[in-house]
């Protein structure tokens, strides 16, 4: 039998595929819904570069691809890698899109919560701190123009949903 390949495809495994493969495996064995690694520890056992461990996470444990990865500097470099419910996934992605938009427009974001709410994918109480960190009143009060505070409310926001994203605690 003759096999057909893609154009770039090939015959072998890299060494981005080995890595990313046995990040799985650790992923699929651990107990939580996530890993933690030390990036200089992982480029050992591969015998190659921190930076390459760093591409792995970029290209393929990207929120995109149902991953949320937390670097820590300093120690060595200590990454969590969580992984994120399939199920939630989508949803999950379009409530950070609409927060990362240039205009943070609270309306729309408290829709999307009730939205969720009601499908149960995050719950009530969750629904209700969210609704509280993107509250008007707040920010205005700080002093700061409407698009300062704007950018202030929707990263606050954004930080939030990424902590919800994280199950595994």
């Amino acid at each position: 039998m003759v096999r057909h390949f893609k154009k770039g495809q090939d015959l072998m495994p890299n060494l981005t595929d080995y890595i990313e493969e046995y990040l799985k495996r650790l992923l699929a064995l651990s107990t939580n819904d996530y890993i933690e690694i030390k990036r200089r520890e992982l480029a050992g056992k591969f015998a190659c570069v921190p930076s390459q461990i760093n591409y792995v996470l970029e290209r393929r444990f990207s929120l995109e691809r149902g991953y949320l990865v937390e670097s820590r500097r300093g120690g060595g470099g200590c990454i969590r890698i969580y992984r994120i419910d399939p199920v939630q996934f989508k949803a999950w992605r379009e409530l950070i899109g609409k927060t990362r938009e240039e205009k943070f427009e609270t309306k729309k974001i408290k829709q999307l919560l009730e939205r969720m709410c009601e499908a149960k994918l995050i719950s009530k109480r969750e629904c209700c701190i969210l609704e509280a960190i993107i509250q008007e009143e707040i920010y205005a009060a700080s002093g700061l123009c409407k698009s300062e505070y704007g950018k202030l409310q929707s990263r606050l926001f954004s930080e939030a949903l990424e902590e919800l994203l994280k199950t595994g605690y």
